[in-house]
């Protein structure tokens, strides 16, 4: 289900910027990310995170700069970027009258998934929701929610993965399956975007951390070194 590794960037953003109207969401920065590779994004509320997020997804266009992926522009209108770019979206998503099996149904059949049932089977149970199978959505709580949003994902192929803060709503042993997972998605090839609050997420997980203020790249380099430069490490 998972990409193989290969040489060069698979995505590649170049003096990617995004305005609306009079606000600057996003001054222009450059990104390459690999597969196998990890780039964590860091920064408040309104720091330009989310707007990367869906420039990268193809969910939004950039106002100056290029965007590609695998050397086509990125867009989620194109069907080969759809294919292979997997995004953790927002429980707005979710239909109220599906149980947590038909959303993963749907997913596989949009996908044309091979051996969909095992393979829904084997996800609801790495995200600890086999015994949700068959709840609906509103029943869940927001940490079932947000697994089931992660399983969305990982019940199909992808070769890149785009996830706004996965970490919320999760307890700490959760949180720990989730940067295991992360790491996994890795070492199989998947090139991985993520925005974080989590540092600890940020340096068990990420090659590369750009820390975002106001739309614009405070720090970029190893998390580590990212997280000393802005005071929060000794």
């Amino acid at each position: 289900m998972k990409a193989t590794k290969g040489a060069g960037a698979l995505l590649r953003l170049r003096k990617v910027s995004r305005s609306y109207g009079e606000r600057k969401a996003l001054l222009p920065l450059d990104l390459d990310l690999v597969p196998g590779g990890c780039t964590a994004l860091f920064g408040h509320n309104g720091s330009g995170k989310s707007t990367l997020l869906r420039i990268a997804a193809g969910r939004d266009a950039p106002t100056s700069g290029e965007a590609l992926f695998a050397g086509r522009a990125v867009s989620e209108d194109d069907p080969q970027v759809r294919a292979r770019v997997a995004v953790v979206g927002d429980a707005v998503a979710c239909y109220p009258d599906l149980t947590v099996r038909e959303h993963l149904e749907l997913v596989t059949v949009a996908h044309a998934v091979d051996d969909a049932d095992a393979w829904i089977d084997q996800v609801l149970a790495d995200r600890r929701l086999s015994d949700h199978a068959d709840a609906l959505p509103g029943s869940l709580s927001s940490g079932q929610m947000q697994s089931l949003l992660l399983a969305a994902a990982l019940v199909r192929p992808r070769d890149l993965l785009i996830l706004d803060e996965p970490e919320q709503r999760l307890d700490p042993d959760a949180r720990q399956r989730l940067a295991e997972l992360l790491a996994a998605e890795k070492a199989d090839g998947v090139a991985v975007l993520l925005a974080t609050h989590q540092t600890d997420l940020a340096e068990a997980v990420a090659d590369r951390m750009i820390a975002l203020e106001d739309g614009r790249v405070i720090a970029s380099g190893a998390p580590a070194a990212v997280l000393r430069e802005l005071g929060l490490r000794p």
